[in-house]
């Protein structure tokens, strides 16, 4: 596989596991939450479904959007974590989906010169490949957290895990197998 080839690997799973993969899952516990459990903390140390899904969304707007994509930073990452709430479960979506979007519209178009390029993202030194291991990384990271709070409020497995030749119940007394994906589903 050639180098350029390598690149365009990674920008379709960068992108997938951003849009594809973990956005949906977030949106999906978003959905099933109250309002008061969206912004619900088991203490003050930790983090709500809420404040998370801000983060994730100034992350990737201040790390791919602005760092990698040339727009301007408006970034203000205390906000992100001192917000109570309650801002609107469909603004939190919004908010967060369009986020992921517009760096989907930023990785789609990155060369491997940008990947290998040097950028200044909150005052560190990194490559456009660093910056995008970055985002899909700390992404995971936090879907992870809001998966995990929405079990916890919830009580239920969210059935988001699903491993190769999984067998799923389509009607009673039939199970059939899943068919492979393009991509890997993560």
């Amino acid at each position: 596989m050639s180098r350029t080839a390598v690149d365009a690997e990674f920008l379709a799973l960068a992108e997938h596991s951003l849009r594809r993969h973990h956005l949906p899952r977030i949106e999906r516990c978003l959905a099933m939450l109250s309002a008061e459990q969206i912004w619900w903390r088991p203490n003050e140390s930790s983090n709500s479904a809420g404040n998370l899904t801000l983060h994730l969304a100034g992350n990737v707007r201040q790390w791919i959007v602005a760092g990698l994509g040339g727009a301007a930073d408006a970034r203000q990452r205390d906000l992100e974590f001192s917000e109570r709430g309650p801002v609107p479960r469909a603004r939190l979506v919004r908010t967060l989906h369009s986020a992921v979007l517009d760096a989907c519209r930023v990785i789609r178009r990155l060369t491997p010169a940008e990947l290998a390029a040097g950028y200044r993202i909150q005052k560190l030194p990194v490559t456009g490949l660093n910056a995008l291991l970055h985002v899909v990384e700390h992404f995971a990271f936090h879907s992870g957290q809001i998966i995990f709070i929405t079990k916890q409020v919830q009580s239920r497995d969210l059935r988001f895990t699903h491993l190769p030749g999984d067998m799923r119940v389509s009607r009673p007394g039939r199970a059939k197998q899943r068919r492979g994906r393009e991509l890997p589903v993560l």
